[in-house]
């Protein structure tokens, strides 16, 4: 007999953990679960994705349901594994990025080149500073979501386990707007619009590269083109309507305008000469996104000094970036907005109506083009002595005489 559900929880899976292993998932929602019970979990079923048996080694993927039950409470409070003792160093790197913090976020511009969680040869990561930024929070902060290591810019941590709920609901219902700048190579021919390719972990990287591919997960980018240097560099605001691992850096390459400083993706032609660093130009410049205790968090990161450096170098203003594509594209949705079109242009032909019928007169002329009435028939006069409108009496020929017989 299977246990009652009361005993099992679940959870949707976030863009923002699509293709990582499930026991990491684990231990970024649910630390302190221990790695010998999601195995046990695992062996007897109870651990599933879409209703299908997991395995604490599948890669998951976003939006998947995940069922797992309810851990043991000595599980639930046992504290995670504790990382080396943080520096002064560590302490004044973390707290020299920090831009936001209220009693439920805390707001990151994270530096270029630092990575946000730690993995095979990555010592110095966000996740390990985040006990410098506790401060008088009960518990540790937590990652609610990720940011590239070159990729700079606004990264939200959450200060406690309600908050980390409720942002990574936000995330995963993609309720979280999320503005990206960067510098591509070459000039898109068209200024602005909706890249929309799927995308698919590419075969002998190791899960490490993505690239588009017609069975991927769906993926779609908007971008806006906010200046140009002649033919040879733009300056692109980016929006992911989707959160796949490296969508902006594979869609940007996929149209052939790599992110300068992106060799993963773009190759040798990911770079720019003269003075143009070959640091990625990617920056997650502007986060939006609902507070649990009402409101909202809408804050702009700094681009870092290879970023600022470069569009200076080719000329760019900084001034020109401060309009989004939020702001150019503002009005009504498309279909409320043929609707209201369609209903404008009904009014107008009845009132062109109304007034063509108080100016006509019976010498008026018929007319055949559209949204112009054609005017009545004019009336026929009644002639002096008959009544009006009937017909004149047919005359009667005179009686033919009999003939004889």
């Amino acid at each position: 007999m299977s246990e009652p559900k009361a005993h099992f929880d679940g959870a949707t899976i976030a863009e923002e953990d699509d293709g990582i292993r499930l026991d990491r998932w684990f231990k970024r929602h649910r630390p302190g679960t221990p790695h010998a019970l999601l195995a046990r979990w695992a062996r007897s079923g109870q651990l599933t994705l879409d209703g299908k048996k997991a395995d604490v080694s599948d890669r998951i993927a976003g939006g998947q349901k995940l069922v797992m039950p309810i851990p043991p409470v000595e599980a639930e409070a046992r504290p995670a594994r504790k990382g080396r003792p943080l520096t002064d160093a560590d302490i004044e790197l973390a707290t020299s990025m920090l831009i936001h913090r209220d009693a439920s976020a805390i707001v990151l511009n994270k530096l270029p080149g630092l990575a946000t969680q730690g993995g095979t040869k990555t010592d110095q990561h966000v996740d390990g500073l985040l006990d410098a930024l506790k401060y008088d929070a009960p518990v540790r902060p937590k990652l609610v979501h990720r940011l590239d290591k070159d990729t700079s810019g606004a990264l939200l941590i959450a200060r406690s386990p309600r908050a980390a709920a409720w942002f990574a609901k936000s995330f995963s219902n993609r309720s979280a707007r999320k503005t990206y700048w960067a510098i591509v190579v070459g000039v898109p021919d068209i200024a602005q619009g909706e890249i929309d390719l799927p995308l698919a972990k590419q075969p002998g990287s190791g899960g490490e590269k993505m690239h588009v591919h017609d069975s991927g997960l769906p993926a779609k980018t908007r971008y806006r083109i906010i200046e140009r240097a002649g033919n040879s560099a733009a300056w692109v605001e980016l929006q992911p309507l989707t959160g796949r691992t490296h969508q902006l850096r594979v869609h940007m390459a996929a149209i052939g305008h790599p992110i300068v400083g992106d060799g993963k993706y773009g190759g040798k032609g990911a770079f720019l000469t003269g003075t143009i660093s070959r640091k990625m130009h990617l920056h997650s410049r502007r986060l939006r996104i609902d507070h649990p205790d009402g409101g909202a968090i809408d804050i702009s990161a700094e681009v870092p000094e290879h970023f600022a450096a470069s569009l200076d170098a080719l000329g760019f203003d900084p001034l020109l970036g401060e309009v989004g594509i939020d702001d150019v594209a503002k009005g009504p949705p498309p279909k409320a907005a043929a609707k209201a079109a369609a209903k404008a242009h009904s009014k107008a032909i009845r009132k062109a109506r109304r007034g063509e019928r108080r100016g006509r007169t019976a010498t008026s002329k018929p007319t055949d083009h559209v949204g112009k009435p054609k005017p009545k028939p004019a009336k026929v006069k009644a002639k002096p002595g008959k009544p009006a409108g009937r017909k004149p009496a047919a005359k009667k020929s005179p009686a033919r005489p009999a003939r004889p017989r």
